[in-house]
């Protein structure tokens, strides 16, 4: 089964709070977010043109999303992907939703990201009001 992943237009940024820290009303406002919590910190991953008070932050993230609906059945996608993505020196972050999963690449490593999926079969599509090919 071939998978297509398209790249979102954004580019974002993950901050780190701590454990107790109330997410900000204007990360609910935005087109795109992710909101994790553990008992040691509060992650969240925004469009970096929200600035956030984080206790530490990271720019310079893109994202591929996973077209999908993936099922619960699929196994080995992420294993798939993110050995892809290890196996050309790219670190990744990795977001799952009910849906569909996302990797987050750093903005400078995404040329060799969408190059290293292609070589492996993956179709990557650059995501505006229309897919394109990337």
């Amino acid at each position: 089964m071939q998978l297509t992943l398209a790249v979102l237009d954004n580019e974002f940024t993950v901050h780190s709070f701590d454990e107790n820290h109330r997410p900000d009303a204007e990360i609910f406002e935005q087109e795109f977010y992710f909101i994790g919590k553990t008992q040691d910190e509060l992650s969240v991953v925004v469009p970096s043109s929200l600035s956030l008070a984080s206790d530490a932050q990271e720019a310079g993230w893109c994202c591929l999303e996973v077209l999908g609906p993936l099922g619960f059945s699929m196994v080995g996608i992420m294993a798939r992907l993110s050995t892809t993505l290890a196996e050309v020196n790219i670190s990744i972050l990795a977001i799952s939703t009910f849906d569909t999963d996302y990797l987050l690449v750093k903005k400078k490593r995404l040329a060799d990201a969408t190059k290293a999926l292609k070589a492996n079969g993956y179709q990557v599509l650059a995501k505006k009001s229309q897919y394109q090919e990337a």
